[in-house]
């Protein structure tokens, strides 16, 4: 089963670019079957309220519980004080398997963390580069599991993504994915270092073409078992409860 573990859903209530605006899937559950993507993980564009957006994401996550996973977005700002009400409602009520974070809105916080604990959920958390935050995440709160998006920058800056590699390695609970990462030889890279133990398969669809992201997998020419962790075994074993 190749699961994507990236993927944006619903409408923005901004109008700065698609991100915040709107993010359909009808072509990208079209390309994603014709690649042969069999679910996906499903989160919110950006909002000014993630209690209506997650409303939305969940409302797409039920109309196909065998296509979609859900995650829970949370705003590390505006969301102070009620995180764990949302992620309460994220995994009791929608059925949602984990949190998501994006230092645009804000850094991470305990507060975030805490909730993430409560619930054994892993968190994906874009750190827009800001990769050393790593080293405390992962002492701090060694029982949860982070996923840094686009090995650590979707900006393309180098040193941050080939900083996240040495963190990949020193750490158990830090994983990657590869939704957006232009710089292949440094994906080959986190693979040959940290082991397909550590990286998900993630398109950053639906703007990013999931066809296209899946091939950068694929011409990593794994073994048969380190593919399929990448491609969906490692987002199984990190939202089995």
């Amino acid at each position: 089963m190749i699961i994507d573990c990236h993927c944006h859903a619903g409408k923005g209530d901004g109008l700065t670019g698609p991100w915040d605006t709107v993010a359909p899937l009808e072509k990208y559950l079209s390309r994603a079957s014709k690649a042969g993507i069999h679910r996906t993980v499903l989160f919110a564009a950006f909002h000014s309220d993630y209690v209506v957006a997650n409303r939305e994401v969940a409302r797409i996550v039920a109309s196909r519980p065998d296509r979609y996973f859900g995650l829970v977005f949370v705003n590390p700002v505006r969301d102070r004080g009620r995180v764990k009400k949302m992620v309460r409602q994220g995994v009791e009520e929608f059925g949602f398997v984990g949190i998501k974070v994006h230092r645009h809105d804000g850094r991470i916080t305990r507060e975030i963390c805490e909730a993430a604990r409560t619930y054994s959920l892993p968190i994906l958390y874009d750190v827009m580069g800001e990769v050393s935050v790593c080293e405390l995440l992962a002492q701090e709160y060694p029982d949860i599991n982070f996923i840094i998006p686009h090995l650590g920058s979707f900006g393309d800056d180098w040193r941050a993504q080939l900083a996240l590699i040495d963190h990949l390695v020193r750490h158990p609970n830090i994983y990657t994915d590869t939704a957006g990462v232009r710089r292949f030889d440094l994906l080959e890279q986190a693979v040959r270092r940290a082991g397909a133990k550590k990286i998900l398969f993630g398109s950053d669809g639906p703007w990013l073409h999931p066809a296209v992201e899946l091939a950068k997998v694929k011409v990593l020419n794994l073994l048969k078992h380190d593919e399929d962790l990448v491609t969906g075994g490692n987002f199984l074993r990190l939202i089995s409860r």
